[in-house]
């Protein structure tokens, strides 16, 4: 059996935050109902998604590239640098990887990128869900150390709130300073 791994990232447009990226190994022989797109799920089907996901796939992994590395190297390095940490994480050596979008990362594998591959292929859908869900976890995380940003209700994204929030406070450590809404407001702000 030839073992396809779908590969997805969450996260590129928050201005805080890590990137995080999945890589799963789906069994042909335990489908699972119902995948798609993380962005066309409600947050409680994703959490649903997310149990069966990890009880009936192969091999799953997730991984991330933090704030800083973004600004570093940049969202998209950042993103295939987490998607590349999340295939050498597996615990199955693929045969193929597909990878959501327009590249790949580097990796010594067989790999394709598919351009809206997570409404067309289950494993990067199944990909996108646990994305999705870990970044969403963190963004809970970040919430509790920095609850003035509101990350748990935009989780990082440039919302009405969240720019009332950065004028009023500042940035936090977590938001990513490359970022040219925050390239100003880091300049009047010591952490």
């Amino acid at each position: 059996m030839r073992l396809i791994c779908g590969v997805d990232e969450a996260g590129r447009g928050p201005l805080a935050g890590a990137v995080y990226a999945a890589a799963v190994i789906l069994d042909p022989a335990r489908p699972i109902d119902g995948l798609n797109d993380s962005k066309k799920l409600t947050a409680k089907r994703r959490d649903e998604l997310e149990l069966l996901i990890m009880e009936r796939s192969l091999a799953y992994a997730v991984s991330f590239a933090t704030a800083a590395e973004i600004d570093q190297i940049n969202i998209l390095q950042a993103s295939l640098l987490a998607m590349q940490r999340a295939i050498m994480t597996l615990d199955k050596v693929p045969d193929e990887v597909l990878v959501d979008g327009l590249h790949c990362p580097k990796i010594n594998l067989p790999s394709r990128a598919i351009v809206q591959g997570d409404l067309s292929e289950p494993s990067i859908s199944a990909a996108s869900i646990l994305a999705k869900t870990a970044r969403d976890r963190d963004m809970l995380r970040l919430h509790a150390l920095y609850p003035q940003y509101g990350f748990d209700q935009h989780k990082g994204y440039p919302t009405e709130t969240h720019m009332a929030a950065l004028l009023q406070h500042g940035v936090s450590p977590e938001h990513r300073l490359s970022y040219a809404p925050i390239q100003g407001l880091a300049q009047k702000t010591l952490f």
